[in-house]
């Protein structure tokens, strides 16, 4: 096989072994019902590490709750597993080119998948959200590889205009903080879940699909202050990686800045993410709305990556489709 076969492979295999992942994820969520209670318990008593009682709904289901968390060890296992696949992939097409990976909307998005999955894995090492989160964070990245397959370029040595150092400064920082944003989306979403839940059962109103799958998400307030934190983390990083795209462009073209599509729906979404941190900062009412800004700006994101690459035409038109 060459080194281009050998990184399809692992790219392939890199959906299935996410797939498995959000699958085993799935179970935990589904039928670790001791869970929630214990995150109540331990909020009321402050104490940490206590078993809560049993559960007789728990009892009766198909799967306990022991063989439920086991599941979820093996999805964070088959994670690590994925991300690991996914970066050697990343290598292995590096290694065939003999140049940095970022050539193409293709490579480009792949990047994304792997920044966001990293920082998904970093979080829940550190302990910083529960394990059975990873069923949302894996859709989210199992959906962005997926996508990716339909701009699929193969592997091939670089267009003169980007065969440059700063690629690896300003592309680099551009997929790292969306690959953060895009956890910090998922978050917002959760977020947003939880708290239409909570009203729904505060108001004696019944709860439905797809609204009570928010029943086994953290704490409201815990799921809003994580997502302000990762954007609070990516947005200098965007910031960076957008002032380094405008000294690249001042080398390359002879100008800082020259409104070109890609540049003005860059701009937009910064201009949407440090709306969002200003709400968030604000007033009671702004802070409620912030989550909702922070999927805008995500929106945005995609919007620039997906219709700006294929749609419009600019100085940017590498997407290799």
């Amino acid at each position: 096989m060459t080194g281009a076969e050998v990184a399809n492979a692992l790219f392939v295999a890199t959906i299935l072994i996410y797939a498995g992942a959000m699958f085993a994820y799935a179970v935990e969520y589904a039928f670790d019902k001791r869970a929630p209670k214990r995150a109540k318990q331990l909020a009321s008593v402050g104490t940490a590490g206590a078993d809560a009682p049993d559960d007789p709904v728990a009892a009766e289901a198909p799967i306990s709750p022991a063989a439920a968390r086991g599941a979820g060890r093996l999805g964070l296992i088959l994670t690590f597993l994925g991300t690991a696949a996914l970066a050697t992939s990343i290598v292995t097409r590096v290694i065939h080119t003999g140049r940095w990976p970022w050539g193409n909307m293709f490579e480009y998005t792949v990047g994304v998948a792997l920044a966001g999955m990293v920082t998904w894995l970093i979080l829940v090492s550190r302990g910083s959200v529960p394990r059975r989160l990873g069923l949302f964070a894996t859709f989210a990245v199992t959906m962005v590889l997926g996508t990716s397959v339909r701009v699929y370029t193969e592997a091939g040595p670089l267009v003169p205009a980007l065969d440059s150092y700063w690629i690896v400064i300003h592309v680099t920082a551009a997929i790292a903080s969306s690959g953060i944003l895009l956890i910090g989306c998922v978050f917002a979403i959760l977020h947003l879940l939880k708290r239409r839940y909570d009203r729904q059962v505060s108001d004696g109103k019944p709860v439905r699909f797809p609204l009570n799958v928010a029943e086994r998400l953290p704490d409201a307030t815990a799921l809003e202050r994580m997502t302000f934190k990762i954007h609070v983390f990516a947005f200098p990083l965007l910031t960076f990686g957008i002032i380094a795209g405008s000294v690249w462009a001042h080398l390359a073209w002879g100008r800082y800045w020259a409104w070109d599509p890609k540049e003005v729906w860059a701009f937009i979404a910064w201009v949407v993410y440090a709306a969002y941190l200003h709400a968030r900062v604000s007033g009671r009412s702004a802070k409620a709305n912030a989550p909702w800004i922070a999927i805008l700006g995500y929106a945005v994101m995609l919007f620039n990556l997906t219709a700006v690459n294929l749609v419009f035409d600019g100085l940017h038109s590498y997407a290799g489709v």
